[in-house]
């Protein structure tokens, strides 16, 4: 029999009574709102043909960089956690044993979010009462196999039990969203929206750039010979995204650096990025312009932008050539964004019908760059803390640092940003006892009283979200 897996009710609250107590009451009403889920990766198909998930491996384990990155900084090879490589090479098919080498390793994840995540899945979606470890890794294989079996456990119905209101899944405009318009046409009335994410036929480092630019010609119907046509077939496909439900814009760049440059400019740098002649500067520059060019369409069709920067991607050729992206390796980098932004700013910060919603993997920025640019410009707002700050620590730093100057109304919530699905509600709980925590803190030091502290808890819980991403 294994140890007990328990989940204190006051976890993440103050450790003194009167805060923890007050924190608790702010917690109660918002730990049952709707989940707004805007930004995330989800794979649309389990909701669209709502078939049951294979096994404990594939849905919990395979998808979640964060256990892959931390099993592998372990010496544990992609291959033993049941990934093919490109070379074809051996590798684990059994899922059991992947996951007996998972429940083997768990105490690797020792006070990490990803902990803290899957024994809330653990113990409150499969209601499992033992901790995760080599002697139970046998039960708890069976256990949630036998459970995904369930009709219970399909993904329409996990979304309903989640009570999930909207979820945002991500596409590159060369996807024809077949998925999300079979939800469409279907008789569920589950809301799952994608979001346009043009990475690949908008930095020229992303493999197979020209390539993906001939096939956005050929399903726009523009020819992208020119930089004119090219900007009308991106619009056609932002339009395409538009007609079914998408409302926001997802831009991953290495920065966030802007340009205005003149439209003779631009179309010699584009000229040069189509040949493949251009330099490591001409790709940052080319980027940088269709930044600006993509805040432009924005105010023409109304899609909320979203930009978070600051990522080296694929850090570690070795995984990237054997197993692809999203494998872990992307480490966070030294961003700037005062200077990046300006001339993006200068052209259309004032816009009344430009929203933009920032992200920063670098900490640094909080008080110094990002509070005041989104503290100033109306067209600015400040995604949460993200990604490699997705933590309570990381939440604590975000609200401490942004607050005083940018204020709550000038941040859009929390969202999950995740491929691992059933992970969603045990973010968003994460989020809201942390948020509940500093607000309990401000109306303990009679910064704020408590019914204002109610009403912020609310907002940053749901509706700060669903009015930033328009839903």
């Amino acid at each position: 029999m294994g140890k007990a897996l328990v989940l204190n009710e006051d976890r993440l609250f103050p450790a003194d009574a009167s805060s923890r107590a007050l924190c608790r009451r702010l917690y109660n009403e918002v730990k049952s709102l709707p989940i707004i889920s805007p930004h995330g990766h989800t794979d649309p198909s389990w909701f669209a043909d709502n078939h049951n998930f294979n096994d404990a491996t594939s849905l919990l384990l395979l998808p979640d960089h964060y256990v892959l990155r931390m099993l592998y900084s372990q010496g544990i090879s992609m291959q033993d956690l049941g990934l093919p490589s490109t070379d074809g090479s051996p590798y684990e098919q059994d899922p059991r044993k992947v996951w007996k080498r998972f429940a083997s390793n768990y105490h690797l994840f020792h006070g990490t979010p990803s902990r803290m995540w899957l024994d809330y899945v653990f113990a409150k979606v499969f209601k499992l009462e033992q901790r995760l470890e080599s002697s139970t890794a046998d039960h708890y294989f069976d256990h949630i196999n036998e459970q995904l079996r369930q009709d219970a456990f399909k993904p329409r119905a996990l979304f309903e039990q989640y009570n999930i209101e909207v979820i945002s899944t991500t596409e590159s405009p060369l996807d024809d969203l077949r998925h999300h318009r079979k939800i469409l046409q279907s008789d569920w009335d589950g809301k799952v929206i994608s979001a346009f994410r043009p990475d690949p036929v908008v930095d020229p480092d992303f493999e197979g750039f020209n390539d993906n630019i001939n096939e956005l010609a050929e399903l726009s119907g523009e020819s992208c010979d020119s930089f004119s046509t090219y900007l009308s077939a991106l619009f056609a496909r932002r339009a395409f995204f538009k007609s079914t439900g998408v409302t926001s814009s997802d831009h991953g760049h290495p920065s966030p650096a802007t340009a205005d440059l003149s439209a003779q400019a631009c179309e010699t740098l584009y000229q040069k990025v189509r040949s493949g002649s251009h330099t490591v500067q001409d790709a940052e520059l080319f980027r940088a312009q269709m930044l600006t060019e993509m805040a432009k369409m924005s105010i023409e069709d109304g899609l909320v932008m979203q930009i978070h920067p600051g990522s080296y991607r694929n850090h570690n050729p070795y995984l990237f050539k054997q197993f692809g992206r999203d494998k872990g390796a992307d480490i966070p980098m030294r961003t700037e964004y005062v200077e990046a932004l300006r001339p993006l700013l200068a052209k259309y910060g004032n816009h009344p019908d430009l929203s933009i919603i920032l992200f920063t993997l670098d900490e640094t920025t909080y008080s110094r760059e990002l509070a005041p640019l989104a503290g100033h410009y109306p067209a600015l707002k400040l995604g949460p803390a993200w990604w490699f700050h997705d933590s309570p620590e990381g939440m604590r730093r975000f609200r401490q640092q942004v607050t005083e100057t940018a204020g709550f109304y000038n941040t859009v919530g929390f969202n999950d940003d995740t491929r691992a699905f059933l992970s969603i509600p045990a973010r968003h709980d994460v989020a809201r006892r942390m948020d509940c925590n500093f607000l309990s803190q401000l109306v303990v030091e009679h910064r704020m009283d408590e019914d204002e502290a109610l009403e912020l808890a609310v907002a940053l819980s749901y509706s700060l979200a669903k009015k930033a991403y328009k839903l």
